[in-house]
């Protein structure tokens, strides 16, 4: 394809500047955006900061200066001018992306206090009805009405942006309640509605986290109320149903900053749980769910380096512990105030780490993780086993949504790069496995695509986990064939290897897909995590290069076809390597990146700066300022070659305010020598997570993959059609939800 020729042009560019000058007049282009530079100082423990740029902040919820407006929609428009060419491709892979997704899709249903809930899709929708049905843990009743429970697209019909929170019914089953954001700032309003009449209630309180609990009576709702600057921290108050919110009572007020607060009810309903935890201890507090107005209770007060998981079920508690087992152990306590006749269920094992636990009546389920790949194990009241279930090659496997702890069944999700997620039921009593559905993917057989776990050896002898993706027909390995590597590597957190059809595209066309789980991850437990926290962050960019240089060295790929992709803190990750590294790659994706770490970690009004000074460093003292300056991405640009570049920003974003990537391209184009692309795109009606909705998604997608394929290029190619697989994977007219779109509560407490 000759649109954008200059991109596939860019060795010639590269080497006569004459050329470079008549190529790019050729074009036609129009001049980057260039924002102005306005010295401003900044005090530091080490001297003044300058950022040239800071004028672009604007923390203004509801509305943005003009001046800042104007410079964002100037680089949408650079952006679409420069991609003006790539149209015909976009709108390819969009529609192929598209036909992918089975137009009428439902989850698997789940039991939840005499009724079953799932999510039902119709064509054309972006968003999905919640519904229900009667029925006891052993089935839904056939003979019952299904019933609305929740009219999403209704809801979201005359909002720029929308995502569902919680949704809960009281315990008599009358009363709904959820949680919705609007505006995509993470900052959601909680709305009640009788399920009888319809109606709902007067109130709308405003500004609270997503996950919330009602207490037994089926009139009090306990929930956090955000803070109005940081969002991320809040209060626990409690509300009466159909009271005025200005008369609500605060339950709960966490004074240290480092600390998130979640509010929940336990497996038993018998507690309203107050969760208030950080990187390195938490504290659990407990009102009873019959006796809502008592004051919160502390049952595990918090202890420096000491985090555990807490659920009650039955009479008992069950405790997910660090104590002493670095990577957690399985507990049971009858009485939380005696430690010492603590019962050990599942201890802790060398190279096994356990993390998390779901309790049900007659059983525990756990995940746990070994060498990199997660599963599930089924275990009896006692802790013994009945049932392990294991991921398949180069997959994952992980419980499902799972609501009601007297569910006579366990759903899990397996996965894997190349295999769309089959939902199982595991019978809790007998181990049993059913599959009960498996995502379709329309049109497409998947057969000849594989994937495989392998391990890539760092600098310092470490070695690193990959997991690789590739279509046995369309690569061989003989170092010809394009390479796309994803990381992410922070706050202990996995990078996980879900199924995306958006990836089918590049699969397609011979590309491999490689995940780096670097260190600072939680791939191989809390020693992956810690090597890479605080000080020892560099680790992170040096696994990601050496994991790079070890599949081109096996030729996975031609060296001159390397790309990467990174998101959040995975955009951190790349941004510090395309300073250090930026040579091996061809062009780098990163979408809502964190790239003024040092500014951030200097400014505690930010949403998430207090609890990350644990995670990056902290700049008040003189040690952490230098070891954050020495890497910090937007403190590191320089005179220097970088890769191609497409960079994505939300206006809305609480998480990396939109202001830093758009800083970080501003600065880039001030300095880089390289003539290769700089292109930023700004969602203007999103936050963190981007467009919400299903088919929303696509058209992104479409415009970093025709971004990466023309520089490849494979612009011009064409995959063949597919036939249809048979089987559980063919057009189901019913599926799976998308991997990851779940009904539960909680605080995203990462970038």
């Amino acid at each position: 394809m000759i649109a954008m020729r200059w991109l596939s042009l860019l060795p010639l560019l590269l080497c006569c500047t004459a050329t470079q000058a008549q190529l790019l007049a050729a074009a036609a282009l129009p001049a980057p955006p260039q924002a102005e530079r306005r010295a401003q100082a900044a005090s530091g423990p080490v001297g003044g900061r300058r950022d040239e740029y800071r004028w672009l902040r604007d923390d203004d919820a509801r509305a943005k200066r003009p001046e800042v407006l104007r410079q964002l929609e100037a680089e949408n428009r650079y952006t679409e001018a420069v991609l003006a060419p790539l149209r015909p491709l976009r709108e390819k892979l969009q529609q192929e992306t598209l036909a992918r997704v089975a137009p009428v899709q439902a989850s698997v249903p789940v039991y939840d206090n005499g009724w079953w809930i799932w999510r039902q899709y119709a064509a054309d929708l972006d968003h999905p009805r919640v519904m229900r049905r009667r029925g006891t843990p052993a089935g839904p009743d056939a003979a019952a009405r299904a019933e609305v429970l929740l009219d999403l697209p209704q809801h979201a019909i005359a909002q720029r942006s929308y995502s569902l929170g919680q949704v809960q019914v009281s315990p008599d089953g009358r009363w709904l309640a959820w949680t919705e954001d609007v505006q995509g700032r993470g900052s959601f309003d909680l709305y009640i509605q009788d399920l009888q009449t319809r109606r709902l209630q007067p109130e709308r309180i405003r500004g609270v986290q997503e996950g919330f609990a009602w207490a037994a009576d089926n009139r009090t709702l306990f929930y956090v109320r955000q803070h109005p600057v940081t969002l991320h921290r809040g209060a626990v108050w409690r509300h009466q149903r159909g009271s005025d919110p200005a008369a609500d009572v605060r339950v709960h007020e966490e004074e240290d900053a480092a600390m998130f607060v979640g509010v929940r009810a336990s497996a038993s309903r018998r507690q309203v749980l107050i969760d208030i935890f950080g990187a390195d201890s938490t504290e659990l507090r407990a009102v009873p769910a019959d006796a809502p107005t008592q004051p919160a209770r502390v049952l595990l007060p918090r202890r420096a380096g000491v985090r555990i998981q807490a659920e009650h079920i039955g009479t008992r508690w069950l405790l997910r512990s660090n104590a002493g087992a670095p990577d957690f152990a399985l507990l049971a306590a009858d009485d939380l105030g005696q430690p010492e006749r603590w019962r050990t269920l599942l201890p802790a094992r060398a190279g096994v780490v356990l993390e998390g636990m779901q309790a049900f009546e007659s059983a525990i389920v756990v995940e746990e993780r070994e060498q990199a790949r997660r599963r599930v194990r089924v275990l009896d009241p006692d802790g013994r086993e009945r049932r392990i279930i294991d991921a398949a090659a180069g997959g994952t496997v992980a419980l499902g949504e799972n609501r009601d702890a007297r569910a006579a069944r366990v759903q899990l999700v397996q996965q894997s790069l190349v295999r769309p997620p089959l939902t199982l039921e595991v019978d809790l009593a007998s181990g049993r496995e059913i599959a009960r559905r498996q995502e379709p993917v329309p049109g497409h057989d998947l057969s000849p695509y594989r994937s495989e776990l392998m391990w890539a050896p760092a600098r310092d002898g470490v070695r690193i986990p990959v997991t690789l993706a590739w279509h046995e027909g369309r690569v061989r390995r003989d170092g010809s064939a394009p390479l796309l590597v994803e990381g992410y590597g922070a706050y202990g957190e996995s990078l996980e290897p879900l199924f995306g059809v958006q990836r089918l595209s590049l699969l397609e066309r011979g590309f491999v897909i490689a995940l780096a789980h670097v260190r600072g991850g939680g791939e191989l437990g809390r020693g992956w995590y810690e090597a890479a926290r605080g000080a020892g962050k560099q680790r992170s960019f040096d696994d990601f290069v050496d994991v790079t240089d070890h599949l081109v060295a096996e030729r996975w790929a031609a060296p001159d076809k390397v790309f990467a992709h990174g998101a959040s803190a995975g955009g951190l990750l790349l941004a510090a390597v395309a300073n250090q590294a930026g040579a091996r790659y061809r062009a780098m994706l990163l979408d809502m990146p964190f790239v003024d770490v040092l500014g951030a970690m200097l400014d505690p009004s930010l949403a998430l700066t207090a609890p990350e000074w644990s995670q990056w460093g902290d700049p008040r003292e003189r040690a952490g300022y230098a070891a954050l300056a020495a890497w910090s991405p937007y403190d590191n640009v320089a005179a220097r070659d970088y890769p191609a570049l497409l960079v994505t920003a939300a206006l809305w974003d609480t998480r990396v305010p939109y202001d830093g990537p758009v800083r970080w391209v501003a600065r880039l184009r001030a300095h880089k020598t390289d003539r290769h692309p700089l292109l930023l795109h700004v969602e203007m009606n999103a936050g963190h997570d981007g467009e919400a909705g299903r088919l929303e998604r696509p058209r992104q997608w479409a415009r970093q993959y025709a971004f990466i394929l023309d520089l490849a290029g494979l612009a011009a190619s064409s995959p063949a059609a597919a036939p249809a697989a048979a089987g559980a994977a063919g057009a189901e007219a019913a599926a799976v939800l998308p991997a990851g779109e779940v009904m539960r509560g909680g605080i995203k407490l990462t970038r």
